[in-house]
């Protein structure tokens, strides 16, 4: 079979966020109605993945997140029944730490609110998650996988490109 078309999967980052026991998730509009996620968002042009994470929990949480860890690579696909698009996510997920929410600072665009629940409690919802995905990063962290942020490597090219030719 030949393809006639290159493969073009989404790229996003997502911050897994832990306290006492709890996890911090966002409360977002998406075509298919309010979802719960992880913090999470695409990856742009000229930026690390860490830098990525660091900017998408911000925007959503409005609150500094610090990596500490990279938990994996996670890939889930599905169609989207509001437009009939198909659509393939690769996402980087990355555990950490956040201070308090900034007084004053705006949730992102779509953003309804942020709350923590229990593994428990995210598992008791699963309809309601934008992805597989967000379970799946909170049973990953809660069962202690860690890889070290070295595991993401970024090339100087991000910023510069190289000319080939």
């Amino acid at each position: 079979m030949v393809a006639t078309e290159r493969f073009r999967p989404s790229v996003t980052v997502a911050a897994v966020i832990a306290n006492a026991g709890r996890y911090l998730l966002v409360e977002e509009e998406t075509p298919e109605g309010l979802m719960l996620n992880n913090p999470a968002g695409h990856l742009e042009q000229a930026e690390s993945p860490i830098e990525a994470v660091v900017r998408e929990a911000l925007e959503e949480t409005a609150r500094h997140f610090v990596p500490d860890a990279f938990l994996g690579v996670y890939l889930a696909r599905f169609v989207r029944p509001a437009r009939l698009e198909d659509v393939t996510y690769v996402r980087l997920a990355f555990s950490g730490q956040v201070g308090e929410a900034i007084a004053g600072r705006a949730l992102d665009e779509g953003i309804v609110r942020t709350l923590w629940m229990t593994p428990e409690e995210i598992a008791a919802c699963a309809e309601r998650h934008r992805s597989p995905l967000v379970l799946q990063c909170v049973q990953d962290h809660a069962a202690g996988r860690r890889l070290p942020l070295e595991a993401v490597f970024s090339h100087v090219s991000l910023r510069d490109p190289q000319r080939k030719g």
